[in-house]
């Protein structure tokens, strides 16, 4: 049983990722089209091209990361090595130069594939660290969860943080829109420099493990694994669920609750805004964590997956009848945001520790001990997931009329047509929910039930202590 202190360091590690991921994911389309200046098809454009290629990478750096060796282990030192550029890359994504348009075009694309690439070379050894840390399938739930809830703790600080924040250097200290931008990042950036580094100091690699195959042997093994396919298949849908949502709520709140909508709870009024929605969701989300543990223990991984998915179908339907107008109709979707997040709280754990039940798949049916490589898929199907969920949101509303706020001016108020109204509620509501049924249909065919893990886990401690067997050779049922 690996100690507390070792399970809250990991969690560090996914603080500080969530906290760029979460900003960038929900804030960065509208500072794009609404702050730094972009058009919303060049916006589109750009998230898709950059975020293809952030999820090409993945594939490359997790085959680096399992072939690296030192004494701090396979994975670990890239937490150290990297942290820096992480937090200097991210400052530069969110500095507005003054240029034209064309040269301002390129620095978006420079800037963002620096931030994607170094992203990449920190998050994909991170999570492949959860395959060497412990060879317990429930300890990794535990490990999981604990990941995910400082992930969505993160997650509330920057998003609950980031308006305040912006409004501060821009009223307070009196810089311009864009530059309140900039220095809110250098103020999250900041944090999450110190927090891989603690990630680093307090975390350990458990196990060594060895792959008997080659690097062509470890890919083939990859692309003809079953499980592996479908849960890459569920994850890209959850993230794709999370990242319409998630890119659209800003452009929700600006035209359709509006800036100064106040919300009235006990008789206690506060003001209305994304980040205030944002916020309280990444709390839900760390309640879902919590319960993960006891819920997959009770019900299994696959069924509660099934289940998380049926449900967010459903009140994501509900939130399509709430009304902006009045203030039970506020309430009613905060409350369905609350309830919306703590099943992909759930979700999120569960979707890591999934992947590391298909590495251990892979090992003993291949002899394949490519950690990295497999967690390197779910940080593509992650990403994969950011950028068609992106390019959708801008492209569909540009497709549906609307209209962008001038250059650097973000308080203009804006009539937007009937169409793009329509087409905001429909990426708050429908087009989750569809998302959601085929995340449902995918897993409903995975075939890692907990039965299975468990006669794999005692294989697979016997292959470990037998490592002569040629790869391709392991006793698996097939799937």
């Amino acid at each position: 049983m690996a100690p507390l202190r070792e399970k809250i360091g990991y969690g560090f590690g996914d603080m500080a990722s969530s906290m760029f991921w979460k900003v960038f994911s929900y804030y960065l389309p509208f500072f794009y089209a609404n702050v730094f200046g972009l058009s919303l098809i060049d916006t589109g454009v750009l998230l898709l091209v950059t975020r293809i290629w952030d999820a090409v990478s993945d594939p490359m750096m997790g085959a680096v990361a399992d072939r690296t060796k030192t004494r701090w282990g396979k994975y670990r030192p890239y937490l150290l090595w990297v942290a820096a550029p992480f937090s200097i890359c991210g400052i530069l994504l969110f500095t507005t130069p003054d240029w034209g348009y064309a040269a301002r075009l390129i620095w978006a694309y420079v800037t963002y594939i620096l931030m994607m690439t170094v992203y990449t070379g920190i998050n994909v050894p991170y999570g492949a660290m959860l395959g060497v840390m412990t060879d317990n399938s429930q300890e990794k739930t535990v490990f999981s969860s604990f990941r995910m809830f400082f992930a969505y703790g993160g997650s509330f600080i920057a998003l609950f943080a980031w308006d305040p924040l912006c409004r501060m250097f821009q009223d307070g200290f009196g810089f311009s829109l864009q530059s309140s931008w900039q220095f809110a990042m250098i103020v999250i950036a900041s944090c999450c420099f110190i927090l891989f580094l603690l990630c680093f100091r307090l975390t350990r690699e458990q196990l060594t493990t060895v792959s008997a195959a080659s690097l062509g042997k470890d890919l083939k093994a990859l692309v003809t694994n079953k499980p592996w396919w479908l849960l890459n298949g569920a994850s890209l849908c959850f993230n794709l669920f999370n990242t319409v949502r998630g890119a659209t709520v800003a452009f929700f709140f600006a035209d359709i609750i509006g800036g100064e909508q106040h919300i009235v709870i006990f008789s206690v009024s506060m003001l209305f805004y994304s980040g205030l929605f944002l916020g309280v969701g990444e709390v839900a989300n760390m309640v879902g964590v919590a319960l993960a543990v006891a819920i997959t223990k009770k019900l299994g991984k696959k069924p509660t997956f099934i289940l998380v998915d049926a449900l967010l179908i459903v009140f994501s339907i509900i939130f399509f009848t709430c009304s902006p107008e009045s203030n039970a109709g506020l309430l009613v979707m905060l409350l369905l945001q609350v309830v919306i997040s703590v099943l992909t709280g759930i979700m999120s754990p569960l979707v890591w520790s999934m992947y590391a039940d298909v590495s251990d798949y892979s090992e003993l049916k291949y002899r394949s001990a490519s950690t990295g490589l497999i967690f390197s898929s779910a940080s593509m199907a992650q990403k994969f997931g950011g950028a068609i969920g992106g390019a959708a949101v801008m492209w569909l509303l540009h497709g549906y009329g609307y209209v962008e706020r001038p250059e650097g001016v973000q308080s203009v108020d804006i009539v937007q047509p009937d169409s793009a109204i329509t087409c905001l509620w429909m990426l708050m509501t429908f087009i989750p929910a569809g998302v959601a049924l085929l995340s449902l249909v995918i897993v409903w065919l995975y075939p890692l039930t907990t039965k299975r893990m468990d006669d794999i886990v005692a294989k697979l401690k016997q292959q470990r202590l037998n490592p002569v067997e040629e790869p391709g050779n392991s006793e698996v049922e097939p799937v």
